[in-house]
C-alpha cells in the first residue's frame, strides 16, 4: 500500500489545499465532525491576534494528531522567531512568522524549527508531533531526520521591504511564503512612491521571483470563490476557510 503523502509533501507537489481557521475551544468531536465535510486538508490557528494558552494548545493539537490532522500556528510576534522550537514542542507541525522583513529573523525561524543538521533546534519535549504515546527508546537521530523532512516552516509577507527583498527571505528551510493582504495595504499606503501599487501587483511580483523555487504561496484570510480563482492564476494553492455553519 502506497504511503500516505504527508502535509509538506503535498504541498512541495502543488496541491491546491485548503486551512480551517480553526479555534483552540472546538472540541476534538466538533473538530471530526468538520473535517468529515473533506472541505479542509489542516488547520491554521492565530496566536497573532487572538488569545490563546499553551495548555489549550497542546490540548488541541494532540486532539488534531489523534485525528491525523496537521496544525499550523501563527506565532504571537515577528520577534518571537526565535522562539518557534518552543511553540513546535506544545504539538503544532508547521509555524507561520508574521510581518516578517529581515533576513535575521527568518535565521532564527529556520535554526529553531528544525534539528541538525540544519538547524540547532534543542531535543526535548513529551507534546511534539509525531511522539504522543512514546515514553522511552526514541531514537533522536531518526526523529530528528524525520521531523526535518516534515515539518513546515512559513513567513508571512505584509510590508512593501518584504515583497522588494523576498528573494533574501525565502531561504532554504522555508516552505510557505503567507500573504497578509491588509498589513501589506497600510505598508503600500506609507508609500506611496513604491512602484507596485496594489497588493495584487506586489503578489505578481513575489510569485515572479519565487518561480521555480518550490516555495507555496498562500493567501494568509479567507477568500470567496471569485478571489481564489484569481489567485490561483498568480500561482497560489494554499488558502483558508471557516467551519461551515
Amino acid at each position: 500500500m502506497a504511503q500516505k503523502k504527508t502535509l509538506r509533501q503535498r504541498m512541495r507537489a502543488g496541491e491546491v489545499l485548503t486551512a480551517l481557521r480553526g479555534s483552540l475551544t472546538t472540541t476534538k468531536e466538533e473538530l471530526a465532525d468538520i473535517w468529515s465535510t473533506g472541505e479542509f486538508d489542516y488547520i491554521w490557528i492565530d496566536s497573532q491576534h487572538t488569545p490563546f494558552s499553551e495548555e489549550q494548545l497542546v490540548a488541541y493539537c494532540r486532539a488534531a494528531e489523534e485525528l491525523d490532522i496537521d496544525v499550523q500556528l501563527r506565532i504571537p510576534h515577528t520577534r518571537q522567531a526565535h522562539m518557534v522550537g518552543r511553540y513546535l514542542d506544545l504539538g503544532p507541525s508547521a509555524v507561520l512568522i508574521p510581518e516578517v522583513m529581515e533576513p535575521e529573523t527568518v535565521d532564527d525561524a529556520i535554526a529553531y524549527a528544525y534539528y541538525g543538521p540544519i538547524g540547532r533546534r534543542s531535543w526535548g519535549g513529551a507534546n511534539r508531533r509525531g511522539l504522543r504515546g512514546i515514553t522511552q527508546g526514541v531514537d533522536r537521530l531518526a526523529y530528528a531526520a524525520w521531523w526535518n523532512d516534515y515539518a513546515i516552516l512559513a513567513i508571512q509577507v505584509e510590508s512593501v521591504e518584504a515583497v522588494t527583498n523576498i528573494r533574501q527571505l525565502a531561504k532554504p528551510g522555508v516552505s510557505v511564503v503567507t500573504f497578509g493582504p491588509n498589513d501589506l495595504s497600510f505598508s503600500l499606503e506609507d508609500h506611496p512612491d513604491y512602484p507596485l501599487r496594489t497588493v495584487d501587483d506586489c503578489v505578481r511580483n513575489v510569485a515572479a521571483q519565487l518561480a521555480g523555487t518550490g516555495i507555496s504561496l498562500a493567501m494568509g484570510t479567507g477568500t470567496s470563490p471569485e478571489e481564489r480563482d484569481k489567485y490561483l492564476e498568480m500561482g497560489f494553492t494554499l488558502f483558508q476557510g471557516d467551519a461551515p455553519s
